[in-house]
């Protein structure tokens, strides 16, 4: 059972939020938005004059957003490229680090796949469960969008580049992917670490589990940065919210959703 984190909330980490009000607009990246609203709870709770909003959309799209000042900050789940850097005067934040790891539904009975069986599969070669020695039954593919940070970092460093097929189911949010795979039987799809839970089955890549101590001692390599971007410098307001993600108290939130914290 959880307590409130606001139980265990050190003044000095909410302090930054001080003599601010004003509204922030935050939208992007799916996989930042649990642990992000825990802290937007906080915050707002103790300081009523602060209105925090938050948003999906892909961080693709949060790149866009905030290079055309549409909102405060973008949620990014990857590094922006040097052009995108450049073209909207792009501040980068990084908060915690995340695995990205292959989900299928509990009842299937599989533990581990090869990279070679996941490029096979994610470029449609392998459409079967019966060619990885299990009954005879059509895999599902799930995907996510090509503007995608999940699907950008699995695309690269799992399947090494290798072609995903266009035959595979396309969800708009990791919420939605573990909501599409826990309901089908057939299921094999993508996801933030963070976002995981008893309703999908983490596979092992190489015999390797995504898990936060094999992410640390990187034989786990599926993994990116969770960035918050701003055009320019950010807002006083902006600027105390990623202070805030980046304190001992943020840390605690963060690690309570299965990513790492980092402050750099």
């Amino acid at each position: 059972m959880f307590l409130s984190f606001l139980t265990f909330l050190n003044a000095s980490d909410l302090k930054v939020f001080e003599n601010l009000e004003g509204s922030l607009n935050i939208a992007g990246g799916t996989a930042h938005i649990k642990c992000e609203k825990e802290a937007i709870k906080n915050i707002m709770s103790k300081y009523p004059n602060i209105s925090i909003s938050i948003a999906g959309g892909g961080s693709g799209m949060g790149i866009k957003q905030v290079s055309s000042k549409i909102i405060d900050l973008a949620n990014s789940g990857r590094k922006p490229t040097l052009e995108e850097i450049k073209n909207g005067n792009l501040k980068l934040f990084r908060f915690a680090i995340d695995g990205i790891g292959v989900i299928i539904n509990p009842k299937i009975n599989i533990d581990t796949l090869t990279t070679k069986q996941l490029q096979d599969i994610f470029s449609g070669k392998i459409t079967n469960f019966k060619e990885l020695g299990l009954a005879d039954a059509p895999i599902n593919l799930y995907t996510r969008d090509e503007s995608s940070a999940t699907r950008k970092v699995f695309w690269d460093k799992a399947l090494a580049k290798s072609p995903i097929s266009n035959k595979a189911r396309v969800v708009s949010s990791n919420a939605a992917m573990k909501t599409a795979v826990s309901s089908d039987i057939n299921a094999i799809g993508i996801i933030s670490l963070g976002v995981v839970n008893d309703s999908v089955k983490l596979i092992n890549i190489d015999g390797i589990a995504p898990s936060v101590e094999n992410i640390n001692n990187n034989t786990y390599k599926v993994a990116r940065g969770l960035y918050l971007l701003s055009s320019g410098e950010p807002s006083k307001l902006a600027s105390a919210f990623i202070t805030y993600l980046r304190s001992s108290e943020g840390a605690k939130i963060v690690s309570k959703y299965g990513f790492i914290p980092v402050n750099e």
